[in-house]
């Protein structure tokens, strides 16, 4: 089965490069040279305005003021505030519906109650300390 699809792929490029002699055939025209001669300049031409747009368009983008930043950075750190509190207040409700499940696992007697704690503590703990590092990453 292997070498069917070898056998497609040598097809195919013996196809196109057949396809490319006939279109390259120039056969030592002068005529036919001076028509490829300007084919190409003209290739060529197109390429460097495609290139030198793409540099300045680089260098536009990397000229501009610092504005823009300074926008972005004071709006981002406006933010940080208000997501930091509902980080944070979104643990203390965690940590209170915990707290009522390991005190209904402790009045029912289920013997994984330490386990419990020590899951719901983990989580609270850890949403109350994202939201510490968020404001001190940002200050």
């Amino acid at each position: 089965m292997m070498e069917w699809h070898w056998t497609i792929l040598h097809k195919r490029t013996t196809q196109l490069w057949q396809l490319r002699s006939t279109i390259f055939n120039v056969n030592n025209n002068p005529l036919k040279i001076k028509i490829m001669r300007k084919q190409m300049q003209a290739i060529y031409r197109r390429g460097m305005a495609v290139v030198a747009m793409l540099i300045l368009g680089v260098y536009n983008v990397m000229a501009q003021s610092s504005a823009g930043i300074d926008q972005a950075t004071t709006e981002v750190n406006s933010y940080v505030d208000p997501v930091a509190n509902l980080i944070i207040a979104i643990g203390a409700v965690v940590g209170l519906i915990g707290g009522v499940r390991v005190y209904i696992k402790w009045q029912s007697g289920d013997q994984d109650t330490q386990k419990a704690i020590m899951g719901w503590f983990g989580a609270c703990l850890f949403l109350i300390l994202v939201g510490v590092v968020i404001r001190s990453f940002f200050a």
